[in-house]
């Protein structure tokens, strides 16, 4: 297994091999790939780091900012911890102007604020609904907004960077015979669902907007939540409470597998084992000096493969 770690700035670029041990991980609802990773080193200075690329069997997994990096030295030889989060978490840390905006599109809205490094997005000029960002409202809340308007999905980052609202119309596909996998399961997570979903209307009233998700009082889980009037679906208020529920109860089941290595599957890829099918929802990859490990899952909620 060939796993390479870059460490790029302005001025120079440095290639790591001594891996110590690493995390990454991919989810369909966080809208970053995040890695842990450490390594030893000649190089006693990564001062003016900007960049992180982590390669597997040349895979680009993960490209993105420092988020921290501890150096520790003992004579000529360091040990170094990175923790980086990838180029698109900016879209959660810069906010829009809130307000109406009218006759947006996936392309318009990535391209007329702000230029993001490295950051790409699925190409679709469909510009046939509009956006409500509330004050504090992030570039993210923007896309997740557009992304259920237009297709009734949840955005997801396919490769390093890439902000996609649709499932890729050619996946890879993975397909695993049980003997060839450490192990299989499944979980359930109960803990974000919610019952009830009660919405005020423009008056600020309680009444009118009501959902009860029965598959969950079912469960035995009564959660009721109040909400103000979510202005970003006016032009149809029964789906701001669809979108709340869908919302809560995501990824709240999954299959899993895990196996020695890394193959390059994605988000959006399809993967079967044993009787499970389906587009994968998350990938974590763990390496240490024991080799590699990949742990991948598909989600069954109201966003993915229902």
């Amino acid at each position: 297994m060939n796993i390479r770690l870059v460490l790029k700035s302005d001025n120079y670029e440095f290639s790591e091999k001594n891996i110590l041990r690493f995390v990454f991980t991919k989810d369909s609802y966080v809208p970053y790939t995040s890695l842990s990773i450490g390594f030893i080193t000649e190089h006693t200075s990564f001062a003016g780091v900007s960049e992180i690329l982590l390669y597997i069997n040349d895979h680009l997994v993960h490209h993105g900012l420092v988020d921290s990096l501890n150096i520790s030295t003992n004579g000529a030889i360091g040990t170094v911890s990175v923790i980086s989060r990838g180029f698109t978490s900016l879209l959660c840390q810069n906010q829009i102007e809130p307000g109406m905006k009218t006759g947006v599109s996936i392309n318009s809205l990535m391209n007329s604020y702000y230029s993001f490094p490295y950051v790409t997005h699925e190409d679709n000029p469909d510009t046939s609904n509009y956006i409500y960002l509330k004050k504090s409202s992030s570039m993210w809340d923007g896309i997740v907004t557009l992304s259920y308007k237009l297709f009734g999905t949840y955005p997801y980052i396919r490769g390093a960077n890439c902000v996609r609202l649709t499932a890729v119309d050619n996946p890879n596909n993975f397909a695993y015979k049980l003997s060839e996998l450490l192990s299989t399961g499944s979980e359930i997570v109960c803990r974000r669902m919610v019952s009830d979903i009660h919405m005020s209307d423009i008056n600020g009233e309680f009444g009118s907007y009501e959902l009860n998700d029965s598959s969950v009082s079912d469960q035995k889980i009564i959660r009721h939540k109040y909400i103000d009037l979510d202005r970003r679906f006016l032009h149809s208020p029964e789906s701001a409470l669809e979108y709340q529920d869908s919302y809560a109860s995501r990824g709240w089941r999954r299959s899993y597998c895990t196996y020695s290595g890394y193959s390059g599957e994605d988000l959006s890829d399809t993967l079967s084992f044993g009787t499970v099918s389906g587009r994968i929802s998350s990938v974590e990859i763990r390496g240490s000096s024991s080799g590699v490990i990949t742990e991948l899952s598909v989600y069954y909620d109201k966003f993915r493969n229902q």
